[in-house]
C-alpha cells in the first residue's frame, strides 16, 4: 500500500511539474548563426573560381579513382588508424556524458536494508529496510539544457569522428598518389643516368681523336653526378612515401609497401553544389555548428543557477526489533516532503558564470566564422588549382609530344650520317626532364582533386 501511495504521489508530481516547468530556449537557427557569425559576408550564388556538379559524393568518393589496391588501403587506414580509434572514443565518452546529464531530470531512488537480530553488528537487534525518492524538479529548465548541451557534444564528436575519417581517407589518397610519383621519377632519373654516362664515354672518344676537348668531358661527368645526387634523393623519398603510407595504416614504417607502376583515372565530374551547401555538409563546420548549440544550452545552465531549486522527497521504511518493542507506529511508514533551496548572495560568482558561459558562447560563434570562411577559401584555392594543373597538364602533353618527335629526327640524322648520337642523347634529356615535371603535375592533380573532394565535405557520411 505504501509503495502504491509513493508511486502515486511521484507521478502527481511530475505532471504537475511537466505543466509548470518553464520552457527551455532553444539555438538559433543555422540561418540566424550565420548572420551573426558572418554579417558582412555575401554569399555568391555559385563558385567563382569554377563549377562543380550538382549533388553530393558518396562517401567512398576515393572510388572515383578506379584504383582497387588505393580502396584496400584506404579500408585499412579505416580500420587501424589510431587517430580514428580516438575519434570513435571521443564519441563514445560524449554519449556517456549525456546519458549522465539526462539521468539527472529523473527522480533517484535509493534502497537500505538491515538484518542481523540478536547478533546484529550493532547489538541493537534492529532489523528493517528502506526506499527513498528524491527529484529535483526543473522547473527554470537547467537540467534539461544541461541534457541538450551534451547531446550537441555528442553531435559535435560524431561530426568530428566522420571528418576525421575523411581527412585519413585523403591523407592516404595523397601518400599513395605521392609513393607512385617518386617510384616513376626514380625510374626517369635512372635512364636519365644512362644517357649521361654514354654522353661522357662519347665525350672521351671525341677527345681521343682531337675532335672534342677536355671541357665537353669535365662538363658531362658533372652532368653524371647531378644525376646520380638525385637518384639518390629519389630513392630517399620513396622510403619516405612509403614510411608515411604505411605509418596512416598502422603498420610499421618498414619501407616495404610497392607503389603502382602507374596513375590511377582522374575522375572527371566533382559533385559538391553550392557555397551555402557547404555550411549544411562539411564534418567542421557541422562539428562548430553543434558547439555553438551546446555553449547556448550552456548559457541557460547559468542563468537558471541563479533561481531557486526545488526538490520533492518521498519515502518508505520499515523497522522491527527481536530485542525489543518498538513504540507505536505505522510499519511501514511513508513519507513525502519537498524542500526549496536558493542562494541569498554569493558576492556575484552566479553573474560571473553567466558573464564566462556568455563569452564562450561568442568564441564559439568566431570558430564557426573562422571555419566557415576556411572552408571556402579551400573550395576556391582547390578549384583554382584544379583548373591551372588541367591546363598546365595539356601543354607539357604537348611539349612531350613535340620532344619525342625531336629524338625521332635525331635517330634518323643518325640513321642517315647527317648526325651523331649525342644529339640523341640530349634531345632524350631534354625529354626526361619534361617528362618529370609531368609526373609531377599528374601527382598534383590527383592530389588537388582529393583536396577539392575533401573541402567540399568529403561524401555523404558527413
Amino acid at each position: 500500500m505504501a509503495v502504491a501511495m509513493m508511486r502515486r504521489f511521484c507521478e502527481g508530481a511530475a505532471l504537475a511539474a511537466l505543466l509548470t516547468a518553464c520552457a527551455v530556449p532553444s539555438p538559433p537557427p543555422r540561418e540566424d548563426l550565420v548572420k551573426e557569425a558572418l554579417p558582412t559576408l555575401t554569399m555568391p550564388a555559385g563558385w567563382q573560381a569554377g563549377q562543380v556538379a550538382a549533388g553530393e559524393a558518396q562517401a567512398d568518393w576515393w572510388k572515383g579513382f578506379g584504383d582497387s589496391t588505393l580502396d584496400t588501403l584506404i579500408d585499412e587506414a579505416l580500420a587501424n588508424n589510431a587517430d580514428v580509434r580516438v575519434a570513435a572514443a571521443r564519441v563514445e565518452r560524449a554519449s556517456a556524458y549525456a546519458a549522465a546529464a539526462g539521468a539527472t531530470i529523473m527522480p533517484a531512488v535509493v534502497g537500505f536494508a538491515r538484518g542481523g537480530g540478536k547478533m546484529g553488528g550493532d547489538g541493537s537487534g534492529l532489523n528493517g529496510w528502506a526506499v527513498n525518492v528524491s527529484w529535483e524538479v526543473d522547473v527554470w529548465g537547467r537540467l534539461r539544457a544541461q541534457r541538450n548541451a551534451a547531446t550537441e557534444q555528442v553531435l559535435a564528436a560524431e561530426a568530428d569522428r566522420v571528418g576525421a575519417r575523411q581527412s585519413l581517407a585523403a591523407a592516404v589518397a595523397r601518400a599513395w598518389f605521392v609513393a607512385i610519383e617518386a617510384q616513376l621519377t626514380e625510374e626517369l632519373l635512372r635512364r636519365s643516368l644512362e644517357a649521361n654516362e654514354r654522353l661522357v664515354v662519347l665525350a672521351n672518344e671525341r677527345q681521343s681523336v682531337g675532335a672534342g676537348d677536355s671541357l665537353e668531358v669535365v662538363q658531362g661527368e658533372a652532368n653524371v653526378l647531378a644525376t646520380q645526387d638525385a637518384l639518390r634523393q629519389a630513392k630517399l623519398a620513396i622510403d619516405q612515401s612509403r614510411q608515411a603510407l604505411e605509418t596512416l595504416l598502422g603498420r610499421y614504417p618498414a619501407a616495404a609497401l610497392q607503389a603502382a607502376d602507374h596513375f590511377p583515372d582522374v575522375a572527371l565530374d566533382v559533385p559538391g553544389g553550392l557555397p551555402s551547401q557547404l555550411l549544411e555538409r562539411r564534418p567542421d563546420i557541422i562539428a562548430a555548428e553543434r558547439r555553438v548549440a551546446a555553449a547556448f544550452d550552456n548559457v541557460t545552465v547559468a542563468k537558471a543557477a541563479r533561481l531557486p531549486r526545488l526538490s520533492l522527497t518521498a519515502g518508505v521504511n520499515s523497522v522491527n526489533s527481536d530485542l525489543f518493542v518498538l513504540q507505536s507506529r505505522d510499519n511501514p511508514l511513508f513519507s513525502a516532503g519537498a524542500s526549496l533551496f536558493g542562494t541569498i548572495y554569493d558576492f556575484g560568482a552566479l553573474a560571473a558564470q553567466v558573464d564566462v558561459r556568455s563569452a564562450e558562447r561568442r568564441e564559439a560563434v568566431a570558430r564557426y566564422a573562422q571555419a566557415a570562411m576556411s572552408a571556402f577559401a579551400e573550395v576556391e584555392g582547390a578549384l583554382s588549382s584544379n583548373i591551372a594543373l588541367v591546363e598546365r597538364r595539356a601543354l607539357l602533353a604537348k611539349q612531350v609530344q613535340s620532344l619525342e618527335q625531336a629524338v625521332k629526327i635525331a635517330q634518323e640524322r643518325v640513321r642517315v650520317g647527317s648526325g651523331d648520337q649525342r644529339a640523341v642523347l640530349q634531345q632524350q634529356l631534354v625529354l626526361y626532364g619534361v617528362l618529370q615535371q609531368q609526373l609531377k603535375v599528374d601527382a598534383q592533380q590527383r592530389i588537388e582533386r582529393v583536396n577539392l573532394l575533401l573541402a567540399l565535405g568529403g561524401g555523404i557520411e558527413a
